[in-house]
C-alpha cells in the first residue's frame, strides 16, 4: 500500500471532493504573501488534492505535485480543471528527486503517514538536496503532542517531536517554527478532533 493512504484520508477523498477545502495552508498563504512566485519551481510532496500547488502554479509558479492517492489526483484534477500542476502519481518515498531543482519545497501532512523515523530522515534529506542554496521548505506535520483519533480509525502516525524536526534543518534560517494544537472535523465523518502540529518554514543557506 502506498505510504499515504494509511491516514485514513483514502476513505475521504472517495466521499468527499475537496476534502481538504480549496485554500492554501497558512504557511504557503504567508509564502504567497511575501514572495514573487512567477516562473519558479516548486516540489509539493504529499500534495493530496492540491490546494498549495494549485494556489502556487496560479501565483505564476512551475509545480511538480507528489502524491500517491489516485483518488486524490482525479479530485484535484476536477477541481482545478483549470489550472496546469504537474501531478506524479507515486509514492513519496520512491521518486527520484533532481538536485538543486527547485526554489521551494512543499511538504504539508505527510511526514506523519511515514512508516518510521528513519525513513522520514531520509526523506527530508533528499527533499532538502533537491533545493537550490536560498530556497525554501515548508514542512507541517503530526507532532508528539496531545491527538484525538478518533477520526482516523486503525490510523497509527508517525508522532516525532517537535525539536526532531528543527534539528533536521541545523543550519538553514528558520523563518517560522510553531508547536500548537489544530482542532478540526473531516467533512466525510464530521467527528470532531484534535491534533498537535509542528509548522515550519526554514530557508537553505
Amino acid at each position: 500500500m502506498l505510504t499515504e493512504t494509511n491516514g485514513g484520508y483514502e476513505d475521504g477523498y472517495k466521499a468527499v471532493q475537496g476534502f481538504w477545502g480549496t485554500t492554501p495552508g497558512s504557511l504557503v498563504s504567508e509564502f504567497l504573501k511575501h514572495r514573487p512566485v512567477e516562473r519558479i519551481r516548486v516540489l509539493d510532496v504529499g500534495a493530496g488534492e492540491g490546494k498549495n500547488a494549485v494556489a502556487l502554479a496560479r501565483a505564476g509558479a512551475s509545480v511538480d505535485a507528489v502524491e500517491c492517492s489516485g483518488s486524490a489526483i482525479r479530485n484535484g484534477r476536477e477541481l482545478f480543471s483549470d489550472v496546469s500542476v504537474n501531478w506524479i502519481h507515486e509514492d513519496a518515498l520512491e521518486v527520484r528527486y533532481e538536485k538543486a531543482a527547485y526554489d521551494l519545497v512543499v511538504c504539508y501532512g505527510l511526514v506523519h503517514c511515514l512508516p518510521s523515523e528513519p525513513s522520514a530522515q531520509h526523506l527530508l534529506q533528499r527533499l532538502q538536496a533537491a533545493l537550490k542554496p536560498g530556497g525554501t521548505f515548508i514542512v507541517v506535520s503530526f507532532n508528539n503532542g496531545s491527538h484525538d483519533l478518533s477520526a482516523h480509525p486503525g490510523f497509527k502516525p508517525l508522532l516525532l517531536k517537535h525539536d526532531w524536526f528543527l534539528e533536521q534543518f541545523h543550519g538553514w534560517h528558520i523563518e517560522h517554527a510553531t508547536d500548537s494544537i489544530l482542532f478540526e472535523t473531516h467533512p466525510h465523518n464530521k467527528i470532531p478532533h484534535h491534533h498537535s502540529l509542528t509548522r515550519l518554514t526554514a530557508v537553505k543557506r
